[in-house]
């Protein structure tokens, strides 16, 4: 089953999705289960607001010192036998990849999930360089098979149901149809475990990365970071510089708060400790192991000091599924590898002016911050982004001069002071308005609105009530 075509651009992107009612009823799905096993499991935790601030303070303190901390995580990961890469581009980071594959002779390529390597595209690098890939997070696979890139940060395949990975399998693997999850994780577990047991090289993220002992997080539900960390004989870690904290107490902090918010689970199935290749006398673990440090942009956004909060975020995707944008429109509208509320605030400066629009899809009704693990003020940053773009010298790289918007805000400032004004105009608006309205919704509105109905419907203006209760236009 071919991906469907990419669109040009966001805005159709989101039309797209926004007219999709079966996306958005599997989105509302899927992200309602994962909000209410959230609620339940938060429910009967009594110290969880207390994990919630307590993991914000490491957060923040590690993100203050977080050179002192690279340098600390550095030196002990080479003093277990580790060899560490400072990527500065996400160019850098593919190219010491391929070069350790090529290097080692690899053919064959296993991958835990990883966000960090969508980020720099690895696996399109790793095949060109003539190497099989295949990702074995049971999500991942998925959307692998459908040759489209994951739609949410933790359940990749989240805009597909039951009858759609059914129907996938039966197509390329040629088996009866079923849509009975057993069988069909059992299916893609046969397949994985081949591809475990071929497998050259093995590449996974990093949940945490800690520097008091040069240790690896990673933290998953199927085993197959497990996998593929430890069965290949080279083994390569990928994480951005956000991902270092101070010490190996502060973990049990994150592991408290993480599952919870981004699953609805007490505690993920693994909680992998990754301390580097097998030594002497060690029969388990890769006789290599390589770990890649990424900055790209991240340096950018430390240097900020209203961004660098978004160097917090822990990657649990809980955002995305309170967001009514991210809902409507599903994660591949954003063309970015981090979608939703956290994705419209790190693509910018990550993947660069292409994303420079994404801090402006949002409704900024607040719910990111109020679930977000490490209390990040999500609205404040989007704010903080949308500032900075207008303010650009040169013209925007999303639809509509920056001079415009500037005069149009300025318009509508001086109007804001005169409130009769504004009755006044709201009066007039509802009585033009009435003749676009079909029960009760406007879904074409004239220039200057129009943009507004392109993608959506309006309510229409409802009429105000007098002191004695009849309507009035």
């Amino acid at each position: 089953m071919a991906a469907p075509p990419k669109p040009a651009s966001f805005f159709e992107s989101s039309e797209a999705g926004a007219a999709d009612r079966e996306l958005q009823r599997k989105l509302e799905n899927a992200s309602s289960r994962h909000l209410d096993h959230f609620a339940h499991v938060k429910a009967e935790y009594s110290d969880y607001e207390e994990e919630r601030s307590h993991s914000r303070q490491i957060k923040e303190h590690a993100i203050a010192h977080l050179d002192e901390l690279i340098v600390e995580l550095t030196s002990k990961l080479e003093a277990r036998g580790c060899a560490v890469f400072a990527a500065a581009t996400t160019e850098e980071a593919r190219d010491y990849i391929v070069s350790v594959a090529r290097n080692t002779g690899a053919r064959r390529v296993v991958k835990g999930k990883s966000m960090t390597t969508e980020e720099i595209g690895l696996n399109p690098a790793l095949e060109d360089a003539g190497m099989e890939v295949l990702e074995t997070d049971l999500g991942e696979y998925i959307v692998q098979l459908r040759q489209e890139p994951p739609s949410h940060i933790i359940t990749p395949a989240i805009h597909l149901s039951k009858e759609d990975i059914g129907a996938l399998f039966h197509e390329k693997f040629g088996i009866p149809y079923t849509s009975e999850p057993q069988r069909l994780t059992a299916e893609a577990r046969a397949r994985l475990r081949e591809g475990f047991l071929r497998a050259d090289l093995g590449i996974t993220g990093v949940n945490f990365a800690i520097a008091e002992t040069g240790t690896l997080v990673v933290i998953e539900n199927e085993g197959n970071g497990r996998m593929s960390s430890t069965m290949p004989e080279v083994f390569i870690a990928v994480m951005g510089i956000e991902k270092v904290i101070p010490r190996l107490a502060d973990v049990s902090h994150f592991l408290e708060i993480l599952a919870r918010t981004a699953t609805g689970q007490k505690l993920t199935t693994y909680t992998n400790f990754i301390g580097g290749p097998r030594r002497d006398g060690e029969v388990d673990g890769p006789r290599e192991m390589h770990v890649v440090i990424l900055d790209n942009g991240r340096s950018t956004m430390l240097a900020d000091p209203v961004l660098r909060e978004a160097l917090y975020c822990i990657r649990c995707g809980a955002c995305l599924n309170v967001c009514p944008v991210y809902r409507h429109i599903g994660g591949h509208a954003y063309r970015s590898p981090y979608p939703g509320p956290i994705g419209s605030i790190v693509s910018p400066n990550l993947v660069g002016a292409a994303a420079a629009h994404l801090p402006f899809a949002s409704t900024l009704c607040g719910a990111c911050k109020d679930i977000c693990p490490v209390k990040i003020d999500i609205p404040r940053i989007l704010l903080h982004l949308r500032w900075k773009e207008a303010a650009r010298s040169d013209p925007p790289r999303w639809p509509g001069p920056a001079a415009r918007a500037r005069a149009g805000a300025r318009r509508f400032a001086r109007l804001a002071r005169h409130p009769s004004a504004i009755r006044l105009l709201g009066k007039i608006g509802a009585i033009a308005l009435k003749p676009f309205a079909r029960d009760g919704w406007i879904k074409r509105m004239p220039p200057p609105f129009s943009n507004w109905t392109r993608i959506r419907d309006f309510p229409r203006p409802r009429p105000r009530r007098s002191k004695l209760g009849a309507d009035q236009e």
